[in-house]
């Protein structure tokens, strides 16, 4: 889909390792541009009227599978929630897929798969918690995400891998809100794992009116 950016109603650089959020009325488009290339996107979605309705990747995941799909998102992906209704509807891609099955980082889980010297090292679950208080949310209010971007292919054996990005600088996502839709967006910190080459980088958020 074309759009021409100095007719966005929201055009933002989100920096390396930082959270974001805003909100989107049905009907209008959000485009998360990876602009150097190789960065994953870590993202929440909340109905924007009542946030006890969010993303779930396991309602997302059953209803692609039930209509012959993959395990990862790509164009014409829907996401739902977690009273099965869309929340958003993935209508142009040029990475090709997006996991949902691995997960945000966190300080926990750094410290488990790296060791603990990473343990204090800026996570996900963080920028999430940050961007969740100044909607009145905490913790208990995280959910499965998606994580835009992120290289995550399965083993014969049923393993999840983080390989590296495939993403190309410019790359871009795009996805129409069906309800009025609080996104989260965590610009992943991770560096021990090569989902941002070792190297996080910004990333930009456009909106733009149907």
């Amino acid at each position: 889909m074309e759009h021409h950016f100095d007719a966005a109603i929201l055009d933002v650089v989100v920096p390396a390792r930082a959270p974001f959020s805003a909100t989107l009325k049905a009907g209008q488009v959000l485009r998360i541009i990876d602009l150097e290339g190789q960065q994953a996107v870590d993202a929440l979605f909340y109905n924007a009227a009542d946030p006890g309705e969010r993303y779930s990747a396991q309602d997302t995941l059953a209803a692609q599978a039930r209509a012959g799909g993959r395990y990862d998102l790509s164009t014409g992906s829907v996401l739902r929630s977690n009273e099965g209704r869309a929340m958003a509807t993935i209508i142009a891609d040029t990475c090709g897929f997006h996991d949902t099955s691995a997960g945000a980082c966190s300080c926990e889980s750094n410290t488990v798969r790296f060791g603990h010297a990473t343990r204090f090292m800026h996570a996900c679950r963080e920028n999430f918690l940050t961007e969740l208080a100044k909607y009145g949310m905490d913790k208990r209010d995280l959910v499965s995400n998606v994580n835009f971007f992120m290289n995550v292919p399965i083993r014969p054996d049923g393993e999840l891998t983080v390989d590296d990005g495939v993403s190309a600088p410019g790359g871009y996502v795009e996805l129409r809100a069906e309800m009025d839709l609080l996104v989260l967006i965590s610009n992943c910190p991770q560096v021990n794992n090569p989902c941002n080459g070792f190297r996080p980088t910004p990333i930009r958020c456009v909106v733009w009116e149907p």
